[in-house]
């Protein structure tokens, strides 16, 4: 059996190169030819009576680089500090905070309460800062905080050791975190907790200056879980309006205790079945191409948001287009469109040519999964063309990011452009791409996972490939040893 392989992105030279690919793959991506140094990246977004002063955006991006008790370190304040030097104008919350101890992803997560909170405004300050001295104004700038709980994917005392909070059990998940049909759901009185905890969280960060929090529903974190949650009994689970009622629970409640703050939603508006490397196809130590977990048997599929339950290998956006609608009727303008989750579908979320240590092999061409995203983001801002749209998995495009991300604004694709892992390696690229500079091509991130790769063995998030901060630390030789010892 060969090893199944794929262009890479980098290895084309022209944009001529890159759009033959694209036909070649029968995708469609819109694409420029060139970049517009003064167009319609650089064009300002409103937002009620905000201006939003260009097109890009930051993701939230962990670190898993805080201090124990969930306070920033040196290595987060300058992850932040490049946030601002980047140029973008939208700081979609600077990376995930947790709302509770017992929510945290890992035990050096962010942690959002009276105690850390002079840290956290520093977090801020620090990025308006950089951001003045790179850009001259900060009056067009819109930075937030991402709430979040991570749910089934909690770890929040030991890296090795999953502590899930569950809303359900999942046929396959179940087995990813080491939990069996016995392990205890999280009660309706626990969730009411959790969003008061979301409330006091909200009230915090506006009393520090965010402007808005974002609501996190994505990724396969317990926002996200709600909206799978069919087969939960009680208030929060089964109907569509149970599943959404911790949203709107949620929503009610920041309005009251936090007037004028702006609530935004970080949402996976679909979600495939999950994935795991086939064992037969593993070449020269290397795990097989990802494929769908078997799942004839327990259809229909009753365990994912935005997915066809006759087919979860596909996606089904009635009920994401339903949730949209509720966003709006819930004054809720703007949204950050994603799918699947970095647990369990990788490729779908973050499209990548090389894998992350717990991953496996594409299944397909990346630009297969940037195409996927692009589409269902297209299609959910044509039905709702007041709502303003921050597309996701453009990382992938490379050198070819500006030139399709502009086209697919001024085509009405999407409103925004999300920037990840890119930001890590090339955090001037926004400024870079709008000053006519062009970008810098030694520079551009090439989605070699270490970024993912790092933290699931226990170290720090960062670009350990091309940042020297992180390439040249103990960290960086532990995590060389790491991938050595894993090729063998």
């Amino acid at each position: 059996m060969s090893e199944r392989t794929y262009p890479p992105v980098g290895g084309m030279r022209t944009v001529a190169d890159f759009k033959t690919h694209v036909a070649s793959l029968g995708l469609s991506i819109p694409c420029d030819d060139a970049t517009e140094s003064a167009g319609t990246l650089s064009q300002p977004l409103e937002l009620d009576g905000k201006t939003i002063g260009n097109r890009f955006c930051i993701h939230p991006m962990e670190g898993w680089d805080g201090t124990t008790d969930g306070r920033p370190s040196e290595a987060t304040l300058r992850r932040w500090k490049h946030f601002g030097l980047s140029g973008a104008k939208l700081i979609w919350g600077g990376e995930a905070v947790a709302v509770n101890h017992e929510s945290r992803a890992n035990p050096n997560q962010l942690l959002i309460n009276e105690d850390t909170l002079t840290e956290l405004a520093s977090l801020r300050e620090t990025l308006v800062e950089a951001h003045r001295e790179a850009c001259g104004t900060t009056d067009d700038l819109f930075v937030g905080l991402q709430l979040t709980h991570s749910g089934r994917f909690s770890r929040p005392n030991d890296k090795r050791k999953a502590e899930p909070r569950i809303l359900y059990h999942h046929p396959f998940l179940d087995k990813r975190v080491g939990i069996d049909d016995a392990y205890p759901v999280l009660t309706d009185d626990e969730i009411k907790r959790i969003i008061d905890d979301y409330l006091r969280s909200a009230r915090l960060a506006q009393q520090i200056d965010f402007e808005f929090v974002d609501v996190k529903h994505c990724h396969g974190y317990l926002g996200h879980e709600f909206l799978s949650a069919h087969t939960r009994e009680g208030e929060y689970g089964g109907s569509f309006e149970n599943r959404t009622r911790f949203l709107r629970e949620i929503v009610a409640g920041i309005r009251a205790v936090a007037p004028g703050l702006q609530i935004v939603v970080r949402l996976s508006a679909f979600d495939l079945v999950p994935f795991r490397p086939d064992p037969s196809l593993s070449i020269n130590g290397k795990m097989g191409p990802g494929i769908p977990e078997v799942f004839e048997e327990r259809l229909p599929y009753r365990w994912g948001f935005g997915v066809k339950s006759e087919n979860p290998e596909e996606y089904d956006l009635a009920e994401p287009v339903q949730f949209l609608s509720l966003l709006r009727d819930l004054g809720i303008r703007l949204v950050n469109i994603s799918g699947g989750s970095p647990y369990y579908n990788p490729h779908i979320q973050r499209p990548a040519l090389y894998p992350p240590s717990d991953g496996y092999q594409p299944p397909e061409d990346p630009l297969i999964g940037v195409a996927r995203q692009m589409e269902v983001t297209r299609l959910l801002k044509q039905q709702f063309p007041d709502l303003l749209f921050v597309g996701t998995g453009y990382t992938y495009l490379q050198e070819f990011l500006p030139v399709v991300g502009q086209a697919a604004i001024r085509e009405g694709w999407v409103d925004a452009i999300g920037l990840g892992r890119m930001v890590l390696s090339y955090p001037e690229l926004p400024l870079d791409v709008i000053s006519g500079r062009g970008v810098q091509r030694k520079r551009i991130c090439r989605t070699f996972s270490d970024c993912t790769t790092a933290p699931r063995n226990g170290l720090p998030s960062g670009c350990y490939p091309l940042d020297q901060y992180y390439k040249q630390s103990d960290d960086g030789a532990h995590l060389k040893q790491i991938k050595n010892a894993g090729a063998k």
